[in-house]
């Protein structure tokens, strides 16, 4: 459908953009054509363009007809490439974005952004300008010729700006603009080459559309390989090039999602920096590779994990950085923040939190790999082994929670339960004699503990449900990761009687709340999307397979334009919040799309 694009402030709504990356990074698109996000050289790294966060600061790259227009736009079949294709009163324009994929004919930039523009019906005025703004619009560039092509310059970054058929450049001291007229039958290239601390490769145009092609090609040929046909086949495998997206192909891990401080309410505090990788979500991202037919990314995300919790064994960080590593100073940026909701925060001081669901995770995410036919060596082996006995001793501490609540630890159900499941696959694994069995009784023992504690303390007969946390009456939608991660049947009543509990206090129509309670932060918050996708799943595991049905629906609907889903919705308005692509959303949608096909079938 094609619509006319807004603007409120300068800021588009999130619900506008689509995304397009190179395993390295990722760009947000607007339906104006407005490049508004671009990290470069990798998806953590400094800005090039923020003006999703400031639009007067943070630089952008705008591409769009002159005149009144209004735009349609989707993804090649297949690809993260995507196609815009604007209407005016004089005529018809396409416009294919991409971040390249290297080929093995040419000389490529360390990165790249190319942009073809396609007159398909009369004469379209069209200007664009590229406004970089390096490190988060710390400065201006330095704009000059070279090789007669505007070269934009701050520090070690450099960045070009190629034009053929696109009008005349103009370089102003830190931007370059142009303008042309798309006629029938004609095509223009606009491209961005990039290097960072090495010489800048200014590409030729034939290169430039060789790569274009061969990127098409090669993101077809992927998605060709994924193995689902369950229900929502076409939806699953969108969301499963958008997770593809958040793969970081130098380490294999898998980024929570490509922005950082988009806000959970307009104008609110809850502003967060995404572009880490999170413990919290490895089994679900283990397991979608393992049922999408990725063996290549299921095998280099487990090693990645392995290899970055080896660094703080036994301890588990919350999160690591995509190349390992686990410093993540939290700090404010002088943005204004979308649409004013400030701070603008990079980093994320959750790292330093102690979140014992993490444990769990860890030894689920092994558990499936194993099960999957994979071996594990001598030393993952012992280390996880290791895992179970240190959980033994930590079980009993207060933690943050799987929600990083900032208002002082306390003892959370979920976290606990994911205790007992680190248990649970310790002891299986050690049956299986797949890792060390030493200390079998006494993970038995303190798996009793703990199903002990859980169910004395942390559930209410009056709710008949799980409870948020020990001797409370909230609840929370995490409860529902117990069902899926099988620390009771589906069957078990207490399960059975939290999904209710849930439903009735936490589920409005599709959008389900994570929590009633205090987290320690001013405000609120949307609808979190995974939390309606994890129902859904719950409730097919459950035999309600109509109500899962019926809701898996309902939250399909909800998708932009291009099949994208950020971390949250306003239920009021629609309007999305926080970042995006989100990629728990997107992996709880796989999960629920494939336990409704198995309970189908």
């Amino acid at each position: 459908m094609s619509i006319r694009p807004e603007r409120v402030g300068g800021y588009a709504a999130l619900r506008d953009y689509a995304v397009t990356g190179d395993g390295r990074s990722i760009a947000l698109i607007g339906r104006d054509g407005t490049v508004d996000w671009l990290a470069w050289p990798d998806l953590d790294s400094p800005t090039l363009f923020a003006a999703l966060l400031d639009p007067a600061r943070g630089g952008r790259f705008l591409l769009q007809p002159e005149g009144a227009y209004t735009a349609a736009r989707r993804y090649l079949p297949g690809t993260n490439v995507l196609e815009t294709t604007f209407t005016t009163a004089g005529g018809t324009v396409r416009v294919t974005d991409a971040l390249t994929l290297p080929d093995s004919h040419s000389l490529a930039p360390g990165r790249e952004l190319v942009r073809r523009v396609e007159g398909l019906a009369g004469s379209v005025p069209i200007r664009w300008s590229v406004q970089p703004r390096f490190g988060y619009g710390a400065g201006a560039p330095h704009v000059a010729l070279r090789a007669g092509v505007p070269v934009a310059t701050r520090g070690p970054d450099a960045v070009g700006v190629c034009a053929w058929n696109a009008g005349r450049p103009q370089c102003t001291a830190d931007s370059v603009t142009a303008r042309f007229h798309a006629e029938s039958g004609t095509r223009a290239l606009i491209a961005l080459p990039y290097a960072y601390q090495e010489p800048l490769v200014l590409p030729l145009r034939g290169d430039c559309e060789a790569r274009l092609d061969h990127t098409i090609t090669t993101w077809r040929e992927w998605a060709d390989n994924r193995t689902y046909a369950g229900p929502w086949c076409e939806e699953v495998l969108r969301s499963s090039l958008a997770l593809k997206l958040l793969v970081f192909a130098p380490s294999g891990a898998v980024a929570a999602a490509g922005t950082c401080s988009l806000p959970e309410e307009l104008g609110g505090e809850r502003n967060w920096d995404y572009r880490f990788s999170w413990v919290r979500d490895s089994a679900f991202t283990l397991d979608a590779f393992l049922k999408l037919g990725c063996a290549p990314e299921a095998a280099g995300y487990f090693w990645w994990l392995m290899h970055a919790s080896q660094l703080t064994h036994p301890r588990l960080r919350v999160l690591y950085r995509l190349d390992g590593g686990t410093r993540a100073p939290e700090r404010a940026l002088p943005l204004s923040g979308y649409r004013g909701s400030a701070p603008v925060r990079v980093g994320n001081a959750a790292a330093g939190q102690l979140q014992l669901d993490t444990y769990g995770e860890l030894l689920q995410t092994a558990w499936l790999y194993t099960n999957a036919g994979r071996r594990l060596d001598a030393d993952i082996a012992r280390r996880l082994a290791e895992t179970a006995d240190f959980i033994c001793t930590l079980w009993h501490q207060p933690d943050a929670g799987i929600w990083e609540v900032r208002s002082g630890p306390e003892h959370f159900t979920q976290s606990k339960m994911m205790c007992r499941i680190t248990l649970d696959r310790a002891l299986d694994l050690a049956e299986r004699q797949l890792i060390p069995d030493r200390h079998q009784a006494r993970w038995r023992r303190e798996r009793q503990a703990v199903a002990e504690f859980v169910d004395d303390r942390c559930f209410s007969p009056r709710l008949n449900s799980y409870v948020r946390s020990a001797d409370s009456d909230d609840l929370d939608a995490g409860l529902l990761l117990g069902l899926l991660h099988g620390y009771r049947p589906s069957g078990d009543p207490r399960m059975r009687g939290t999904v209710a509990a849930i439903q009735r206090a936490l589920q409005d129509g599709p959008y389900v709340n994570r929590y009633l309670g205090s987290d320690g932060l001013a405000g609120g918050e949307g609808a979190f999307l995974a939390c309606s996708f994890w129902l859904a799943e719950a409730l097919a595991r459950c035999g309600h397979v109509d109500d899962a049905v019926h809701l898996m629906d309902e939250l399909i609907a909800l998708a932009n334009d291009v099949g994208l889903y950020s971390e949250e919705i306003d239920p009021t308005t629609g309007d999305y919040l926080g970042n995006l692509p989100q990629g728990l959303t997107h992996l709880a949608l796989i999960s629920a799309a494939c336990a409704i096909g198995e309970a189908t079938r």
